[in-house]
Order: structure tokens, then sequence, then C-alpha cells
């Protein structure tokens, strides 16, 4: 395939840094977004300081780089508690970031792809798009949420040469992970190898998901050979949604 310009959102660090150096492996020129500078200097990618929570943010950000042919929607974050002790500003700040983050992307991105009749839309979702997990309502409803907005965008730009997808992995070796195991040695009497085989309980495997597997995946869906996989969901979770 030709290079191609790659837009990488939350590419600082974790499963978005790992994307980029893949992309940038593969050819494609790379361009990554987020909220803090100081990891996005340190990477050695070109990159933007934007908030994918903010439309002007986004809108201008966007606009300030060529062109983008692949749009990687990673941005994220992760707050847990249960559903009826969730506080309202938790419930808002996941949908803000999980799924109007992933929105406001498109709506800035997509319109140049349609127009040169190629482009590849990817959200960086979760299993918790596709299953319910305990203490995780905020986060899990707006990871299903990206999901409808990726089935709806892959049937309304079917024809234009633009296709939109979801990676989904499980547990995945990032900061993430660790302040989730942190979190349960807090308020538990849990040590750090018991709260990570908890969290690992239902995957197979019994390990977590390496960023470079993550990025593997994203590397395919933009290739030629991912042409017709449209609205998808590719899982990356050791067997635990076959479980």
């Amino acid at each position: 395939m030709d290079s191609k310009h790659a837009f990488i959102t939350g590419g600082g660090s974790g499963i978005g840094l790992a994307i980029a150096k893949r992309l940038q492996d593969d050819g494609h020129t790379v361009t990554i977004a987020g909220r803090s500078e100081e990891p996005l200097k340190d990477s050695g990618f070109n990159y933007i300081v934007m908030d994918v929570t903010e439309e002007k943010s986004v809108d201008a950000g966007i606009s300030s780089i060529e062109p983008v042919d692949i749009l990687i929607s990673n941005a994220g974050a992760a707050q847990t508690a249960p559903v009826l002790k969730t506080p309202l500003a938790m419930w808002e700040a996941m949908l803000s970031v999980n799924l109007t983050g992933a929105f406001l992307c498109a709506k800035a991105g997509i319109p140049n792809m349609v127009e040169k009749g190629w482009g590849r839309f990817i959200v960086i979702a979760s299993t918790s798009a596709l299953k319910g997990y305990p203490y995780t309502g905020a986060y899990t409803a707006s990871k299903h949420g990206t999901m409808g907005l990726v089935k709806t965008l892959a049937i309304e730009l079917a024809k234009t040469g633009v296709t939109a997808n979801a990676v989904c992995p499980g547990f995945t070796e990032t900061d993430l992970l660790s302040r989730s195991i942190e979190n349960i040695v807090k308020t538990t009497s849990m040590n750090e190898e018991q709260a990570l085989k908890a969290l690992l309980k239902d995957n197979p495997m019994g390990r977590a998901i390496q960023p470079e597997e993550v990025a593997a995946s994203v590397s395919w869906l933009c290739s030629a050979d991912a042409n017709s996989t449209n609205g998808q969901s590719i899982v990356i979770d050791g067997g635990e949604l076959a479980s």
C-alpha cells in the first residue's frame, strides 16, 4: 500500500504509541495527539496537543495537520464504581472522552477521506464494548456506545471507500492496567500479583494482552487485505469472550 497519513489520538503512550510505531514501520507518515505535551514530545513522532472532549480543540487540531487517511481514535480513560454509586461527573467524563471523543474525531477527520475515496476509521474500544463487567458501568456504557457509532458509520460510509471498525482488547499491559491494579490493592487485601490474577481470571490464556498485539490488528485493518472488513469488532482477549 502507498504511504498514508495516520493520525492517532492518545498516541503518547501505551497502545497508541505501539500503534504509532507499527504504522511507521509499515511505511506510513504518523502524527500523534494527546492532552499532555511531554510524552508526545518524548515519543519522537510529529504531534499536536489536542483534547478529544472539546470540539474546537479537535477541529483546530485536525485542520492544522496534513489531511488524514487513517484515523485511530485511541484516547480513552477508565474510572470505576458500582452503577448506583456512580457520580454524575464520572458518568459524563467517561462518555465525554471515550464516546464523544470518537464522534468528534470522526466528524472532523472522515470528510476528507470520503472526498479522496479511501480511508480507515478505527476505534480502540475494549471487551467492555461487548460484555458487562461489574463496577464499570460508566466505562462499559461508553465503550458500548462506540460500537454503535462504528456500526452506523460503517453502513453510512460503505460506498465511499472508507471503512469503520473497532479493535477490542482485553486487559492490556499499559498504565491503565497498572492503575487498576493499584486501585484493587488499595481497596482490598490483595497484593499486586493477586490483583492482576483477579483481573485476568476470565482470560483462558491467563496473561495480559500486549500493546503490540493490538497494533498488529490495526496494521492489518489499514491494509488492502481489509478493504471489505467494515463495521467489525476485532477482539483480542486470549479467548475471554469465547469462554
